[in-house]
């Protein structure tokens, strides 16, 4: 990091650092911090315009507060980019998301200053509530800060941890980062001399006193709660947390670092339940991913001076699984006008963009809420509507109560869409889709099915969107190849696999985008190659006619191996007693690490090199 251009952040190893700084120095360690933010992301990838957007706030949470003793709890993680730099790890920009380096999102392996992992959103608040209580329990004192953005706060679980923290008598401060609403200056002047005023020493003294004097007194107790809360009512829009137990404080300028830092320091000397409502600017300090926060809230590498990204997309006629989704169900909207979608605040990432243009009054972003989005699907289809829940996988694991409880059991016709099914890369374990097929294969009723190409996507949402009741399409976060024809009339029998090659003693058993690499284990080893396609039900018959001139099963899947298509596979070959070997290929008993996906696979032994070693040693056995 030239020291020139970093003369402040350069001196800075850890926040002991940043606290000796003068408090008039840290507006250009603000910007010098901004700086070095967009030079490192655009040449890694990763989140950018969250974190802009909450470069003043991290500065001034790790200049007042005592961390790492002091918590400081993140929510999702796509802020805690500025956080990382200042807590040690800014010469680890560089290799940032990429396999062994650092972490896109709070690792509490990887520093003393993440104190909590995640990666999906809205844990913030229930985590450090459970912090909070820990240090009550344990006579400890320390300051417990969530930080959450308004995105996260739209989330069930949020609210469940507010509503037990405003019981509780808990030293808590949850900073609500709200990026998405804009405060006049009329509103945002009077809000900063409100929440000056009443979070200072003489209003909270004042305020305990009343109470204590006027408790006593019950008419006159509530008289006084009214008319503090209509008051406040009228320039803030805090009385829902207020009516939850919180002292709310704000709207105020997330940008305004002298305020904030005063307003902080307030805060620090009340106890209980506090909420501090901050209004920031995502991409702030960046013109580009201002005007477009939605493309650089995750982007990858990028040209600093235009902001385009830069591309690395394989000349050949290619288009991610996402895309060909996109396609689909935008073709299929004109044909089905009962088809509705929906999706938790993944419009972008899901691919529907076009779909919610198009037909606005039949897509449905409920924001993070998973579970809604699930029980939202099932009341659409009791009364005739067919809705396709389009979510990811590892998304998909926070619906799973109601996926059982109100799809499944009723038998509703609901598909889902799901993609980054199996390894998704550099964001890691957290997002990794590799749960799916063991989770969802025990759950009686549902259909399952693992597309490996483009036409099989097209045709076995087809026979999702026909079937009836629950069913579930799971594709990569990977390219497949482009086509102009999308066919959705065509749909694929249920349980009816595909013959790629008819080779003899070893049958291939694929599920999922392995085809390409069985194809070519196929042409070293003269192996069968079937493309199964369904994983629930199987193609039984497939398995019984290969069982009688084939002494092995080569399963290969990216979920993983325990509970998977594999071992459903296993399953059915001793229901029926067949003597028939069966090998299971597939993520391994742990949690990938972050990497590209060639590097995900190989670490899971599942590149053709160590796969062409796995057949050999069957072959020589």
């Amino acid at each position: 990091m030239p020291t020139s251009q970093y003369p402040i952040l350069n001196s800075i190893d850890d926040p002991s650092d940043l606290r000796l700084l003068d408090a008039q120095q840290l507006p250009k360690l603000a910007s010098e911090l901004r700086q070095y933010l967009i030079t490192s992301v655009a040449k890694t990838g990763g989140h950018l315009a969250s974190g802009l957007g909450a470069i003043e706030l991290t500065i001034a949470l790790h200049y007042l507060y005592n961390t790492p003793d002091d918590r400081l709890v993140w929510d999702v993680g796509h802020q805690c980019y500025p956080h990382k730099i200042l807590t040690g790890r800014k010469h680890q920009m560089d290799d940032l998301r990429q396999q062994g380096g650092m972490s896109g999102f709070p690792k509490t392996s990887e520093s003393e200053y993440d104190h909590f992992g995640v990666g999906h959103s809205s844990t913030s608040i229930g985590a450090a509530l459970g912090m909070a209580i820990a240090a009550k329990a344990q006579n400890i004192s320390r300051q417990i800060v969530a930080i959450i953005g308004d995105g996260g706060m739209s989330a069930g679980m949020a609210f469940e941890a507010l509503n037990h923290a405003g019981s509780l008598d808990t030293n808590l401060l949850v900073i609500l980062n709200d990026n998405e609403m804009s405060i006049s200056p009329n509103v945002g002047a009077m809000s900063k001399y409100l929440s000056r005023i009443l979070s200072g020493s003489f209003y909270s003294h004042m305020r305990a006193g009343s109470k204590k004097v006027l408790s006593q007194i019950p008419s006159a107790w509530e008289l006084a709660k009214r008319a503090e809360e209509h008051i406040k009512g009228m320039v803030v829009p805090g009385t829902l947390f207020e009516e939850m137990g919180f002292s709310y404080f704000g709207p105020i300028d997330g940008h305004d670092l002298p305020n904030l830092m005063q307003l902080l320091s307030n805060l620090q000397k009340i106890e209980g339940p506090r909420l501090l409502h901050i209004v920031t600017k995502k991409g702030k300090g960046y013109e580009p991913a201002e005007l477009d926060s939605c493309r650089f809230h995750g982007t990858g590498p990028f040209d600093i001076s235009s902001g385009k990204t830069v591309n690395n997309t394989p000349k050949e006629k290619v288009q991610s699984y996402t895309q060909a989704f996109s396609s689909w169900v935008v073709q299929k909207a004109q044909e089905h006008h009962k088809l509705h979608v929906i999706t938790p605040a993944m419009r972008e990432g899901s691919g529907l963009v076009e779909f919610s243009q198009r037909y606005s009054e039949r897509f449905h972003d409920v924001a993070i809420a998973e579970q809604h989005a699930v029980t939202l699907a099932a009341g659409m289809a009791i009364d005739g509507l067919k809705p396709v829940v389009a979510i990811y996988s590892t998304f998909l694991q926070r619906a799973y109560d109601q996926l059982v409880h109100d799809v499944a059991i009723q038998h509703l016709n609901v598909l889902f869409a799901v993609d980054r099914a199996g390894i998704v890369g550099a964001d890691g374990a957290t997002h990794t889709g590799n749960f799916d097929l063991s989770f969802c294969r025990c759950i009686p009723n549902m259909l399952i099915m693992t597309p490996a190409n483009t036409d099989d996507l097209f045709a076995l949402l087809n026979t999702g969107f026909d079937y009836d009741g629950p069913a579930l399409v799971r594709y990569p976060r990977d390219n497949c190849i482009k086509t102009d024809l999308i066919n959705t009339s065509k749909s694929i029998p249920i349980a009816q696999s595909e013959l790629i090659h008819d080779g003899k003693n070893i049958a291939i058993l694929v599920f999922g985008p392995f085809l390409k690499i069985a194809t070519e284990l196929s042409e070293q080893f003269d192996c069968t190659v079937i493309n199964m396609r369904f994983v629930k039900p199987l193609d039984e018959q497939r398995l019984i006619e290969l069982s009688k001139n084939h002494s092995h099963f080569f399963c290969l899947e990216d979920n993983a191996e325990s509970g998977g298509a594999g071992s459903a596979v296993n399953e059915f070959l001793s229901q029926h007693d067949l003597n028939v070997k069966c090998s299971l290929n597939g993520l391994k008993d742990s949690f990938p690490e972050q990497g590209t996906r060639d590097q995900v696979l190989q670490q899971n032994k599942l590149d053709i090199e160590q796969l062409s070693d796995r057949i050999k040693s069957i072959i020589n056995s």
